[in-house]
């Protein structure tokens, strides 16, 4: 995977965190991560209570490692990296996340109109 491929990826998971723990756990503190992929380093600021970030920790962490050129989607990779459980608990906070990231597009779309 490209950089710039990596990066959207980070971006995305930090995104997809910060939300899911806002509106269910209130208990977040700053944290800086620098991110190594490929002699390259991505600093971000996560707001994220201790549960998140020991996940977002091992989903970076899967993702520096993931063997694909062409990174597939985790539900349909042939070779998962992540214990069930832990699959589990990313998938909540990813299908979270993403149901309210679109519904809010949905809602911004719809009052421009109005």
């Amino acid at each position: 995977m490209t950089f710039e491929k990596f990066t959207n990826e980070v971006m995305t998971l930090k995104k997809f965190f910060e939300i899911y723990c806002h509106d269910k756990h209130h208990l977040a503190s700053s944290r800086n991560y620098t991110i190594a992929y490929h002699n390259q380093t991505i600093q971000i600021e996560c707001t994220l209570c201790n549960e998140c970030a020991e996940l977002f920790e091992i989903a970076i962490s899967n993702l520096q490692n993931c063997p694909h050129d062409e990174k597939p989607r985790c539900r349909k990779c042939p070779n998962p990296c992540y214990d069930k459980d832990t699959w589990k608990k990313i998938a909540k906070i990813m299908k979270y996340a993403g149901i309210k990231t679109g519904l809010s597009k949905l809602t911004s779309f719809f009052s421009k109109d109005t």
